[in-house]
């Protein structure tokens, strides 16, 4: 028996879990950008995929430590963003292979006229923290999420695409501030955008994670 998911709950949840773990959140996607910037800056331009490659598996780890910080929050106890690390750190590998499979499925996807890529968005909305909390190994993790997701698509759909809406706002507000600072103010904004950004995506998903696996009346895990 599966009960609907109220996506404006979701959101507000979101919103609630953003302003109470602000202070680990914030701080820690800050330091994920400014690694991103120093790299850039340290290595030549011809090894640019280089700094695409270690962003791109920083990011990935702190979706990782973002699930772990709601799993904690979710059952009142308390860890450093040391203990958090270190307990995302065993998936990471998981974690990078269902990120490659993932894009690889949303391009095709979205080249088949767009639909089947926001079809496979919504289905494996929920996959990173799956395999972050249950442990379940890379296409285990994506049927999970799937099966999670069964009976709510339009309302995790509806989820998705309010948190998307309100992230493009954002930036396109911060790119019309910024216009007229030059390069190195629009760089700085940028960075400011990201930071606030980043959280909210990974939120998102171990929110909607959480109130799927009650929503069939199944006890959400917790590492």
């Amino acid at each position: 028996m599966t009960r609907p998911i109220a996506p404006g709950a979701v959101v507000r949840r979101i919103c609630d879990l953003y302003k109470r773990e602000a202070g680990t959140l914030l701080p820690v996607a800050a330091a994920l950008y400014a690694i991103q910037f120093v790299i850039a800056i340290a290595l030549p331009t011809s090894l640019t995929i280089i700094v695409s490659i270690a962003f791109w598996v920083l990011a990935i780890l702190y979706q990782g430590f973002v699930v772990e910080l709601v799993s904690v929050d979710e059952s009142n106890r308390h860890a450093t963003i040391g203990e958090l690390l270190q307990a995302v750190t065993p998936v990471l590998g998981t974690l990078i292979v269902i990120s490659i499979l993932f894009a690889i499925a949303l391009i095709i996807g979205f080249i088949l006229i767009i639909i089947p890529g926001l079809i496979l968005l919504t289905i494996w909305s929920v996959v990173v923290p799956v395999a972050v909390l249950e442990r379940r190994g890379v296409f285990a993790s994506f049927g999970r999420s799937r099966e999670l997701v069964r009976g709510n698509g339009w309302n995790v759909f509806g989820v998705i695409v309010m948190v998307w809406v309100a992230a493009i706002v954002v930036s396109f507000l911060a790119a019309a501030v910024s216009a007229g600072l030059g390069h190195v103010g629009r760089d700085i904004v940028q960075w400011a955008v990201n930071v606030a950004i980043a959280p909210v995506v990974a939120l998102s998903a171990t929110v909607l994670y959480l109130e799927l696996s009650r929503a069939r009346t199944e006890p959400a895990p917790v590492a």
